[in-house]
Parts: structure tokens; sequence; C-alpha cells
């Protein structure tokens, strides 16, 4: 008997998509792979549609939006527009969809098991900060959850907060899978004088990384910061880049693949990572590098974000800023100790199983296992 047929679709750069190459690891053993995103076809599955890098996933029409003609906007999409006619319906037994921009599509690509919505994020306030944001592109959004998500046959989100929040506001009832990172066999390193910390993650506009820079001025004690920043070399990148060029205590490095992150974080002693919430998904953050930082044994030092001060707080893995400015984050900094590190990054080991992807996976097996036919979950 053949593997069932699963179609993987992100409107993103799969290979440099952390939560897509957990699925597609996941997966590639028992199941028939095909994916649809930016960028070559992933390691391990079978078909591949590439979306044109020319092809932007944001273009829907502004007057279709503004004027709420949502189901026109959805569909006259490039992206949308380009991949209907090269995914042909009937073609795959199951889907997983991941962000709300897909579900439409692969609701309309009639899989003979359904569609696994996977919710990266709390759509309908993702940028609601901006007041145009929040005129025309969230209501759009609240259309396309109310339209598309509440039709998928599961759903699943990335923490506590955001999946009561779609199950109040939607009646969804989405399954917590958060961005935590593949194990990684690693011991804690030996902590010096000098308090060795680093930051990974993208070079985006809205990010505050320049708050972390300006605690860095701020600093006392001797301590260092080594950033790690992906993606996004704009102007935005730039800006951080001459900064850092006149900073003593900071250093800015090119990437490095996801698989070699973990090892690469492991060579120093903190984490850092401070995100004022200027919106609903900044304030119920939990990302991929709170994980990364855990995966590496290293200590944290976060801002008040609650999903990420509850674990910190419960495994004894960091410090927990008072609030979230530069004052605040330096003052943290300068009152960590080597011994307080150590014990950090020893727990951090301790925990490093339990927030593991392998753990996390599980939900997205026990969702499309059951989608095709109650398949006994990993």
């Amino acid at each position: 008997m053949s593997a069932p047929r699963l179609l993987i679709m992100s409107f993103s750069p799969l290979r440099s998509d952390a939560r897509i190459l957990k699925q597609i690891a996941l997966f590639k053993d028992r199941y028939e792979i095909s994916t649809c995103g930016y960028g070559k076809a992933p390691e391990g599955v079978r078909d591949h549609v590439e979306i044109p890098a020319e092809l932007k996933e944001w273009k829907y029409d502004r007057v279709a939006v503004m004027a709420r003609s949502y189901r026109r906007a959805y569909w006259t999409n490039p992206v949308i527009s380009y991949l209907k006619p090269r995914l042909t319906p009937g073609s795959f037994d199951v889907i997983l969809a991941n962000d709300i921009d897909t579900a439409g599509l692969a609701l309309s690509l009639e899989a003979e098991h359904g569609v696994h919505l996977d919710l990266h994020e709390y759509c309908p306030r993702m940028k609601e900060e901006l007041p145009r944001w929040r005129m025309f592109v969230g209501p759009f959004m609240r259309w396309m959850v109310g339209t598309f998500a509440t039709k998928a046959d599961s759903v699943s989100t990335v923490a506590g907060h955001i999946a009561d929040e779609y199950r109040r506001e939607f009646g969804l009832d989405p399954s917590v899978i958060t961005n935590a990172a593949p194990f990684a066999e690693l011991e804690p390193g030996p902590v010096g004088d000098t308090i060795r910390m680093v930051h990974s993650g993208a070079a985006q506009e809205g990010r505050f990384i320049e708050l972390t820079l300006d605690a860095m001025e701020m600093l006392k004690s001797t301590a260092t910061l080594d950033l790690y920043l992906t993606q996004n070399r704009g102007p935005y990148y730039e800006s951080l880049k001459s900064r850092i060029s006149a900073m003593s205590n900071v250093v800015l490095h090119d990437p490095v693949p996801y698989a070699e992150l973990a090892h690469t974080l492991n060579r120093y002693d903190v984490g850092v990572y401070v995100l004022p919430p200027v919106n609903f998904n900044f304030a119920w953050s939990l990302p991929n590098k709170f994980f990364d930082f855990v995966q590496a044994r290293l200590g944290v030092v976060i801002g008040p974000s609650p999903e990420m001060a509850a674990l910190v707080r419960a495994e004894g893995i960091g410090t927990v800023t008072e609030d979230f400015t530069a004052t605040s984050l330096a003052a943290a900094i300068d009152e960590l100790t080597p011994e307080a590190v150590t014990g950090y990054k020893r727990a951090s080991a301790t925990a490093a199983k339990k927030l593991s992807a392998e753990e996390q996976v599980k939900g997205w097996a026990r969702a499309v296992d059951a989608l095709v036919g109650g398949k006994e979950a990993v």
C-alpha cells in the first residue's frame, strides 16, 4: 500500500523556515510529501511547486481590500493566482497548510482527508499598532479566518494565549505546538568573568534590536553581545551594521544555517531578547529563538513577555527584566554573575528535552494522522 500523499504549503522560503523544516522531518518517512513555497525543494520531499521570487504573497489588491471585496482580493493575489492552475484538486490525501494566506487555496484542493491549518500567529492583530493596517488589513484577515480557518478540519497555533483568542473570537479549537527547536546533544560550556551574550534572528524593523544596542551602551559590566542576523539586508540592517561598527562590546556576524545554529550559540553564555508588546502577537510571543537558546544550553535574559517569562521562571533558566526598556535590560545584564549564569545554563540543559521540538511536533502527527484515518501518532 502506498504512503498517503501529504502537501505542506507555506508562502515562505521553505529551506530557511524552521517550523516548515520540522514538519517535513516529522512526516518524510511515513508520507509522500509534496511542498509548495518559495525557493528550491527542501530535502526529503517528492515534488515541489516553487513560487517565483518576484511574486509577493502580500500583494492583495488595495482597492478590493478597501472596498471590502475580500473574496476578489484573496483569489486575485498573484501568488494564489499562480498556484491555482499548478495544484490539481484531488491530488493529495491530506494538506498541512501554514498561515491563514494558504487556507483558502488549500481548501479548494479538495484533499480526500481534509486540511490541517497551522496558524503561526494571531493574524487579525498582527500589525495592529499601524492605523492603516487596523482599518483595512485587520478586517480582511478576520474575514479570512472566519471564511477559511473555520472550515479547516483541524487547527494548531504557537502559544496558549493565541489559541485562547482564536477560541474566543472564532470558535476554533486550536492545539498548541510551540516553535520549539530540535533537541541538540550539547553540554553547557564554562562561564568566564566576561558574560558572553548572543542574539539570533531577523534584521526586521519593528523587532527592536536597537533597544538591545541601547542597553549595551549603558552597561557598567564587561558583558559582550554577538548578533547573528538573517534575511533582511535593507536600510534597517545597514543602520544596525553602521551603529555596531562603532561599538566596542557588540559584534555583528553573518547568519549561519539553521542546522548549525545550536552549536554556534553554544559557544556563548546568555541569549538575550526583549520585545516590547506593541501588538497582540508581540505581547504573547514565544519565538523560535527562545527555544534555540535552550537547546544551545544558554541562560536567557528576556523582557516580561508572559509566555516566555512563565517558562523562564518555571525552569529557572534565566532572568526577566522589570519592563521593556533599555534601562531595565542594562540593569538585568549588569546583575548577572558567572555563578548565576552557570546555574541558568545547567537548568537549560535539564529542560532541553522537555522543551524540544521532538515533543512538540507530536501535535502535528496526531492531527494529520487522525485526518487520514487514525494512524498511530509518533
